[in-house]
Formats: structure tokens, C-alpha cells, sequence
């Protein structure tokens, strides 16, 4: 018969690298009623009775879960499921697989899905003459693998009316001939003039995107995610019906805080509208606490907002220097109000322009509220001026990082530096100055966007070169490293502190939630070029297994 302070689990044979403020290694946990009872060494063995699973570690390092602060999991379970581009640039491939699925899809009313690279295309601007060839009977839409931009055919264009007299909307541009007619690209809120006409997805497929997602997450160790838009975005779907659904049929396994769009289209009237959703959509492991702000687009579409305006092709300064989506002095007032109300508030911030848009908000919250607990955190962070760095640390802003952009590909080498030139082009993706400036860092994928696997993106934290990347590819801007317990802190407590979770998760220590995941070798043991090598086998949350690989 089992003791009664015997613990349910207790995983053995360490090393165990719990994250804790002194980032100390133990050898042995023990799990008792969905929660960590001990951390150490041979000592832990005592709380092995007859009913406890024990797991042998065999040397593998385990980690507190992964929590990914920035993810668009519906959307990227929605995509899986679709005419799926993610995995290639070569642009014949896309066409392939595009009439593949309509052939496979005679039933579907339109053709979309999406992912492809703007790499893959002069510009990155595919045509619409391009789509045409393999589908012209119904509308294909099709968003890149940013989502700041949509592909669509002849069809798809006749369908929402966009011709040479159709205006560029405030918050977006349709690419255009030198006669005026629209191409078939549709950059920013522009694609919006497109997806709105599309059908809504049954709640059965938003429920069955969302598991998908999850089942995704929970193979890559990922335990706690911030959905980085819950609400109706432009042709995201709204999870909630589907978060709401999977935690009343038990289905939810990971802990979710959910960002609320805030639509940029309208001004403060919508946040008693935001407050009266936050008490609604919170249920379960679901809590929708968060409000988010996109304040600016991309860099390689030109409409991420710069302090300066974008170069042209030739080197000189264009009239361009990006989309600032909501009026700097209004946003200070939103983001007054809305810390008031304790939102947190998460900023889409790309450009340096927005970067210091969006700080300064956070600074007139602090000046107008005082100091509240509400973790406002600015995502993305591509190109940020020197000054502000340190404003992080000073305003108690976090900087959550895409580490997996951090690299030299041809998105970065041929649509992005040569467009921002080489002062602003030092600027980009600043981890260790931030880091050295005393910054709370998050991390999170932004998938679809890019992998959710967290391994690879510390891989770029840490080696500042993909994993995939040719032999001889050269470190993007090196002095901007992080050392792997800095990437991993971030990835795990960093994220739990954005997402007002390390209370109970974020690092390996008695009394939190076992939410865990063992590695299949210790990648702090090993060189740093091979940390993307590093796989999942097994991932818990409270303790219950969620994941586990066939050779676990």
C-alpha cells in the first residue's frame, strides 16, 4: 500500500534545470495532486510508494514548460487543416499544391489557407495572373506567412469589387500596375476588403483547429500560451466559441490567457465593450485579461512604422516611413484607461517609431495611474532606437521576442535591409542589449507566422543563424546574443510573468504546478550549433502527461 505522502510522479536521473531566480540544477522532482512537492536530489526518492510513476531521466534535461507569450493557435490549427504553404518558397510548389486542393476540395466555395514567402516572389508581391492559371472558377485567398498580407485571384477580386477606382483603405494598400489595376496583392487591412466576404468556419472545424493547435503546442513542451488575438480580426475567426467549448467538454489542457483586439477602426468607446468581454470570455484555464494593440504592420511590406522614412531600391529616402495604426496621443489615452481597468495591454511594436509610440503610452499609464501590476509587453521589437532600450526596464514594459526572426534569410537580406539602411539595420532585434539593460524578456513564436517550436527559436537566441541556414551563413548582428539560460528563462518564467502565471508555473519549485517537459539531451551540455537539434519526449501539465513521443 502506497504512503500517504507518497507523490504521484516523480521523475529521476536528472539534471533538472529548474529556472528558479538562482537557475540552480537538481536531479529529482516529485509531483503530488497536480503540483511540485520536492526538488533535489536522492532525498526525493523517499516519496516513491507503490502507486508513484516514476520516470528515469536517463540523463535528459528536464525544464519547466515552455509558455509561447505571442501565438495565433486557431488560426494556425485552421491552416493545417487547409491548402497548407508553410514549408517551401518555391512558387511553382504553392501552385501545385493550390490546385491540388481545389481538385481534392470540388465542394469548397473558396480555396484558401495560406503561409507562402514573400521571399518567394519578385517584391514579394505574387499576382493574381499567377493564381489564375491553376484556379479561375472560385476565389482564392490566401494570406502570406506574416499575415499582413493576403494572394488573391481574379475571382476573389471581382467578388469584393476592387478595381482601378477602389480606394486604398486608411489601414492598408492594394498593390497596383502602372495603369492602376489592383495585381492580386493585398497588403494590411486591405485583405480585409476580401475576407470578409468569406464564410465563417462551423464551430466543430474551430474547435477541431484549436485541438489540432494544442496537440502542435503540447509536442513542442508548450504549456501556457498567450493568444495574441481573440476577437474579430480581419480573417481570424474569433476563438473564444472554441476555447469556451473545449473547457466545458474537458478538452483544454493548457493554460491560456487571451489578448482582445482592439479595433483600430474605432476609438474608446469600445472599452467599457472590452471590459464587459473580459468578465464574459474568462472561463476555466481560459482568461481573457489582456487587450491587443497592433500598432504598426511589417518591415518588408514598408508599413512598419520608422522614425525615419524607408530607403528606395536606389538607396534614397522614399515618402514612406510606415503605418502608425492608431494616433500616437490617443493611444496614450487608451492605454491610460485600460491600465486603469487592469488590462494588460500587448503591443504589436515593429518599428522604431511604433516601439516608441507604444512606450510612450505605458510611461503617461504610469505617470497617470501609478505603478500597477499590469505587465504591458511590446511584441516583435524588429528595429528599436538605442534610447529606448533602456525605457523598458525604467517603464516595467516586458520585450516579448520572436527570437526565430533573428537571422539572416532572404526576407531580412533582400526585402528588409537594404529598405531600412545600415544605422537602422543595427537596430534590429536588440536581445542582449535589452537584456543588458536590465528588460524583463518574454518569448513566444507568433505561429503561423513562424515554428512554435521553442528549441529553434532559443537556437537563434543563442547563435544568432537559423537552423536550416547554409554552411558559412554568418551571425546576424552577434553582439545581440542571448547565453541558453537567458533564452530559456525567458521562454519559461519571462513568459509566465507576462502572462501573470509565475505565481504558479515558470519554474521548477515546490508548491507550483507541474506543467514540465523532458528534452531528449541537455543542450547546455552541447555546442550551440546543435541546440536545434534538441527534441521533445515528454510534456505534463498538472502533473498528467499530454504529450509523449514514440521513443520517450
Amino acid at each position: 500500500m502506497s504512503h500517504p505522502q507518497a507523490a504521484d510522479l516523480v521523475l529521476t536521473g536528472g539534471p533538472v534545470h529548474t529556472v528558479d531566480a538562482a537557475r540552480s540544477r537538481a536531479t529529482a522532482v516529485a509531483v503530488r495532486g497536480g503540483r511540485i512537492v520536492a526538488v533535489g536530489h536522492d532525498e526525493v526518492h523517499e516519496l516513491i510508494g507503490t502507486g508513484t510513476e516514476v520516470v528515469d531521466l536517463a540523463g535528459r534535461l528536464l525544464l519547466p514548460g515552455f509558455q509561447d507569450a505571442h501565438v495565433h493557435p486557431q488560426g494556425a490549427g485552421t491552416e493545417l487543416g487547409l491548402c497548407h504553404l508553410n514549408d517551401t518558397v518555391d512558387p511553382q510548389e504553392y501552385l501545385r499544391r493550390v490546385r491540388a486542393y481545389a481538385d481534392e476540395h470540388p465542394e469548397a466555395e473558396w480555396i484558401t489557407g495560406g503561409g507562402w514567402s514573400m521571399e518567394a516572389f519578385p517584391g514579394g508581391t505574387p499576382t493574381a495572373a499567377l493564381l489564375d492559371t491553376v484556379v479561375s472558377d472560385r476565389p482564392v485567398f490566401l494570406p502570406n506567412r506574416d499575415h499582413h498580407g493576403a494572394w488573391v485571384n481574379s475571382r476573389a477580386l471581382e467578388r469584393a469589387g476592387i478595381d482601378a477606382r477602389t480606394p486604398d483603405p486608411s489601414d492598408g494598400r492594394i498593390e497596383r500596375d502602372t495603369d492602376g489595376n489592383p495585381t492580386g496583392m493585398l497588403q494590411e487591412g486591405a485583405a480585409h476588403l476580401v475576407s470578409r466576404l468569406m464564410p465563417d468556419r462551423s464551430p466543430e472545424e474551430q474547435l477541431a483547429a484549436l485541438l489540432r493547435a494544442q496537440s502542435v503546442l503540447h509536442s513542442y513542451g508548450v504549456t501556457a500560451w498567450q493568444d495574441a488575438i481573440v476577437g474579430e480580426f480581419a480573417n481570424m475567426t474569433d476563438p473564444t466559441p472554441a476555447y469556451h467549448e473545449a473547457v466545458d467538454r474537458g478538452l483544454l489542457t493548457a493554460r491560456v490567457v487571451g489578448a482582445l483586439w482592439w479595433d483600430r477602426s474605432r476609438g474608446g468607446e469600445q472599452i467599457p465593450e472590452l471590459a464587459a468581454r473580459r468578465a464574459e470570455s474568462s472561463r476555466g484555464r481560459f482568461r481573457a485579461t489582456t487587450v491587443k494593440v497592433m500598432q504598426d504592420g511589417i518591415a518588408e511590406n514598408h508599413t512598419a512604422a520608422l522614425l525615419g522614412p524607408y530607403l528606395t531600391g536606389c538607396g534614397c529616402a522614399s515618402d514612406n516611413s510606415g503605418i502608425s495604426f492608431v494616433e500616437p496621443d490617443e493611444l496614450k489615452k487608451y492605454v491610460t484607461e485600460l491600465d486603469a481597468l487592469g488590462f494588460q495591454v500587448h503591443f504589436h511594436a515593429l518599428g522604431d517609431r511604433a516601439v516608441r509610440e507604444a512606450l510612450d503610452a505605458v510611461e503617461a499609464a504610469r505617470t497617470a495611474n501609478g505603478w500597477r501590476d499590469t505587465r504591458h509587453h511590446l511584441a516583435h521589437l524588429q528595429v528599436v532606437h538605442p534610447e529606448d532600450v533602456p525605457r523598458f526596464r525604467a517603464l516595467g514594459a516586458t520585450a516579448n521576442l520572436q527570437a526565430l526572426w533573428a537571422a539572416h534569410e532572404p526576407q531580412m537580406d533582400e526585402l528588409t535591409i537594404p529598405f531600412l539602411g545600415p544605422e537602422r539595420a543595427a537596430w534590429q532585434y536588440p536581445f542582449g542589449d535589452l537584456l543588458r539593460a536590465g528588460a524583463t524578456l518574454a518569448a513566444g513564436s507568433d505561429w503561423p507566422v513562424s515554428s512554435p517550436d521553442p528549441l529553434a527559436a532559443l537556437h537563434v537566441a543563442v547563435n544568432r543563424v537559423a537552423p536550416d541556414a547554409p554552411e558559412g551563413t554568418p551571425a546576424f548582428l552577434p553582439d545581440q546574443k542571448l547565453d541558453l539560460g537567458a533564452a530559456v528563462a525567458a521562454y519559461t518564467a519571462g513568459s509566465a510573468h507576462a502572462n501573470h502565471l509565475d505565481d504558479t508555473t515558470g519554474s521548477i519549485t515546490v508548491g507550483k504546478l507541474a506543467d514540465l517537459v523532458v528534452l531528449d539531451r541537455d543542450p547546455f551540455a552541447g555546442p550551440p550549433e546543435e541546440i536545434a537539434a534538441t527534441r521533445v519526449l515528454q510534456t505534463f501539465v498538472d502533473g498528467r502527461r499530454v504529450y509523449a513521443a514514440t521513443d520517450a
